[in-house]
């Protein structure tokens, strides 16, 4: 079903149709999450939260056809919350357990690259390489002007080819 049309069933408090919408989104949300938070925890967390926030605030929402620029956003605030607080750090003796994901080692190179950036560059080429975002939702996405959208993909562009 289409994206606006679930929108508008989930702002009458619908949930059936508000949980179909949000499993739409859940790939595009790990990613964007993956991007800023290294620890699964803490991306599970921020997508957790953000899913709590669109429930509640939906009927906030102006423009259905906006729905997926405004939860990115929740998310990408969530994932700051989360890296300001600072207190996800757990020291253990135990070794790490490293799941095998086919799709984690067919994309290793891209997230390579990406990790090598700065996270203002980083967020900016996940957004329109990875969600297909277009310069103007990135800038409503991240508050910032389109100018600086296009001189952070140019200047991250730059950081890949070096």
């Amino acid at each position: 079903m289409e994206i606006t049309r679930l929108v508008k069933r989930a702002k009458r408090k619908d949930a059936d149709a508000f949980t179909e919408l949000m499993e739409s989104q859940m790939q595009n949300m790990y990613k964007v999450a993956r991007s800023i938070l290294s620890r699964d925890e803490d991306v599970a967390d921020a997508i957790s939260d953000t899913i709590l926030v669109c429930w509640e605030k939906i009927d906030t929402l102006k423009k259905n056809r906006f729905f997926r620029t405004w939860m990115t956003r929740i998310l990408i605030n969530k994932c700051n919350d989360i890296l300001r607080a600072g207190q996800r750090t757990v020291f253990t003796d135990e070794p790490l357990e490293i799941e095998y994901m086919e799709n984690e080692f067919l994309n290793l190179e891209w997230k390579e690259m990406l990790q090598s950036l700065d996270e203002k560059y980083r967020i900016v080429l996940l957004l329109y390489y990875g969600e297909g975002f277009s310069i103007k939702e990135i800038a409503q996405i991240l508050e910032l002007t389109e100018s600086a959208i296009k001189s952070r993909l140019s200047r991250g562009r730059e950081q890949v080819k070096q």
